[in-house]
Parts: structure tokens; sequence; C-alpha cells
């Protein structure tokens, strides 16, 4: 699957242990966007060799 839409890397570490709904959650309020709109939202542990990926596809959703 080829990303379509924005990109978002988000900066500083995130705690793995947050679930789908943590995420969306920071996405919303942090960093104030919208976690449904087909963007690609990254997140990367404190030693950053972890990736975590939130992506919603109104057409499919895919947990990464």
């Amino acid at each position: 699957m080829i990303p379509r839409g924005d990109i978002y890397l988000v900066a500083g570490a995130t705690e793995m242990g947050k679930s789908i709904d943590g995420l969306a959650l920071l996405v919303s309020d942090v960093l104030e966007l919208n976690p449904l709109s087909e963007a690609w939202f990254i997140f990367c542990n404190r030693q950053r060799n972890k990736l975590k990926i939130l992506f919603w596809s109104w057409a499919v959703a895919i947990p990464m």
C-alpha cells in the first residue's frame, strides 16, 4: 500500500503502551489535527527503535 495524504512524524517520545484510542486522543488534543483525516501519524519510542503508525481510511482500517 502506498501512503496517500499527509504524513506526520510526531516529535518526542511516545509511550508505546498507548492504545489506538490513546494515540487518536494525542493527535486531536496535542497536535490539534483530525485523526480521521486519512493522514499517517508516526510515533517513536524513547529509545527510537520502535514505531507505531496511526492511519485511518474510510475504505479500510489497517492496524499497524
